[in-house]
């Protein structure tokens, strides 16, 4: 399957600004993303919603994927933007859990400047809170067997 394909995505925003997964487990959640027209703010560096939604997005597949595929939700995000990533920039994103227990889940998700796919400097640091092990809700259930689908792939 191409990484690039809309079948081979498991969170839409993310994929739309070109965003690409390398790992996605219980323990790391990590991908790349160019900076692009599309996650720019107006002076040509990443947008800092965009830098949240990806904190959010990593954290989220992890933390769904270490309750056993059960559905998550955010309650709480805290970001420190470091530095700039221009445009044309290479970024990388981590993410790993903090604590996970049977209802709360923490995540700290990092960004980095990449050259020639090492990380050099970092851009953002974050930290997301998530509830999990929630139902999931009878007209989303087809979700879970693409997430887990999604994760079976990389």
């Amino acid at each position: 399957m191409d990484p690039k394909s809309v079948e081979f995505t498991a969170d839409n925003p993310l994929h739309i600004l070109g965003f690409l997964f390398e790992e996605v487990t219980a323990t790391r959640v990590s991908g790349r993303l160019t900076v692009t027209e599309k996650c720019c703010q107006p002076f040509k560096v990443l947008h800092g919603g965009v830098s949240a939604l990806i904190a959010e997005g990593l954290a989220s597949l992890g933390a769904g994927v270490a309750s056993g595929y059960k559905r998550v939700a955010g309650v709480h995000l805290s970001i420190h933007h470091i530095r700039p990533a221009a445009l044309g920039e290479s970024v990388f994103a981590e993410s790993f859990p903090v604590s996970v227990g049977k209802n709360i889940q923490v995540w700290e998700v990092r960004l980095w400047k990449t050259k020639e796919q090492e990380k050099t400097k970092m851009i953002s640091t974050s930290r997301v809170t998530l509830l999990s092990g929630l139902p999931v809700p009878d007209h989303a259930k087809d979700s879970l067997d693409h997430l887990k689908k999604f994760v079976s792939k990389l």
